[in-house]
């Protein structure tokens, strides 16, 4: 079955494999993707309840965050923060592949995939304006269509040439965004008068934007939706492409590599259960030290504007590429066990992973938006956690019955409608 963000059209077995296998493949990709999608919220839900800013800031948060020492920050950017993203685009470029397969089989071309892609630029764009500016979507469509010039090359040459293009956008981001802390947070920016010198206007930098976040804050606190459209088309008109261009390096290059990966055999067993599990542990524990070591910084450096501007962007995305590709060889290795009530509810929520991911940011809206519950800039930490384990309840309760009832979850259903442009039933 079509599920978002990667299958595609499954259910006539992909070519050269057998339908157990291929079934086996993709009961997989949906287990990944249902952690994933749940994860993404434990990893979003601090910019869903308090100001942006505050997502890599806790300076920024309108209440305590009752996090004593920073640890929760912590906890959360060694194991959550850019790892569920970074398996949802490795995902998002398997499932490209997965969906191409079955349309090569179908006689169909590339066009389609261009055809479903551009629609989810559509969703992407409906979601940052009317619902959620954290958007995801138009990033995955916009760099899918490069994706797109890929994929006639060799699974080998698309490996190589996503982790070239990765490291060079460390190595990119590793001086960009990791010197405006040096200077403006550690001695080394005292080191020489011309340094001394730009601390003054790197303050200014911080407090600009502390200032610009506070404007669409105060919209969402006092439940002013319409302004709060109106201001995301009139100024940020241009964010969804910036968004999708600063984290660009780190898009294009792991979708290429699902794509790879997923040529390769990694999905599905080729690479053997054992091998998986050993050097899956190893890029998770090598990768979570690392992460460890940057929180241990920034936390005696007293969680500064631009140290976690330098911790996210500057330098975690190393250390961060062996915790998502070792996190899927774990998931990959571990999937076919997970076969009880929960691991079959996790699966559900991967199928209906579109509708999880667009549904989760409306419920949210309800919770945090002056206009209904009006809870925004008013939970700490821990208690912006319950909502994540709320909802991810909600996610595990709904998805299996209505899947057990229904060929799609609902927004499943309306793209594959208008990627074929005709009506699938709905009901099984």
């Amino acid at each position: 079955m079509d599920t978002p963000l990667s299958p595609g059209a499954a259910e006539q077995g992909a070519p050269g494999l057998a339908p157990t296998e291929s079934g086996a493949r993709i009961d997989t990709l949906d287990f990944i993707r249902g952690i994933a999608v749940m994860g993404i919220l434990a990893a979003n839900i601090i910019a869903f309840g308090q100001p942006f800013e505050a997502y890599i800031y806790p300076g920024a948060f309108r209440t305590d965050p009752a996090d004593p020492g920073g640890w929760l920050w912590i906890t959360q950017f060694v194991l959550i923060d850019g790892k569920m993203r970074g398996l949802f685009t490795l995902l998002f470029g398997a499932g490209l592949y997965l969906f191409m397969e079955k349309a090569w089989a179908r006689g169909a071309s590339v066009g389609l995939q261009a055809w479903r892609l551009a629609i989810l630029m559509l969703f992407g764009l409906i979601h940052f304006f009317l619902i959620w500016n954290g958007d995801i979507l138009f990033s995955y469509a916009l760099f899918g269509f490069v994706t797109l010039a890929c994929l006639g090359w060799s699974a080998r040459a698309q490996a190589t040439v996503a982790l070239a293009g990765y490291i060079t956008g460390v190595a990119f981001c590793a001086v960009t965004y990791t010197f405006p802390w040096l200077i403006l947070d550690t001695p080394f920016g005292q080191s020489s008068p011309a340094l001394t010198e730009q601390r003054e206007p790197l303050s200014a930098v911080v407090d600009a934007a502390l200032a610009s976040g506070e404007v669409p804050a105060n919209m969402i606190a006092a439940g002013d939706y319409a302004a709060l459209v109106a201001y995301r088309v009139t100024t940020e008109w241009m964010e969804p492409l910036n968004n999708a261009l600063l984290f660009g390096w780190e898009t294009l290059p792991l979708m290429v590599l699902g794509v790879a990966l997923y040529r390769l055999g990694f999905f599905h067993g080729a690479f053997g259960r054992r091998r998986m599990v050993v050097w899956g542990w190893i890029g998770v524990i090598a990768g979570g030290v690392g992460h460890l070591a940057i929180g241990l910084v920034m936390k005696a450096g007293g969680f500064t504007y631009f140290g976690g501007v330098a911790a996210f962007l500057g330098l975690s995305p190393l250390p961060r590429l062996w915790m998502v590709v070792g996190l899927a060889a774990l998931l990959v290795a571990y999937a076919p066990s997970a076969t009880g009530w929960l691991g079959d509810r996790v699966r559900a929520a991967g199928r209906a992973a579109f509708t999880n991911y667009l549904g989760t940011s409306i419920v949210m809206m309800f919770v945090f938006q002056g206009w209904a519950l009006g809870l925004f800039g008013q939970l700490n930490r821990p208690q912006l956690y319950i909502v994540v384990a709320l909802a991810c309840i909600v996610m595990l309760a709904w998805s299996k019955p209505w899947l057990d009832r229904y060929n799609y979850g609902p927004l499943e259903w309306l793209w594959r409608c208008l990627t074929y442009r005709r009506v699938f039933p709905l009901r099984k």
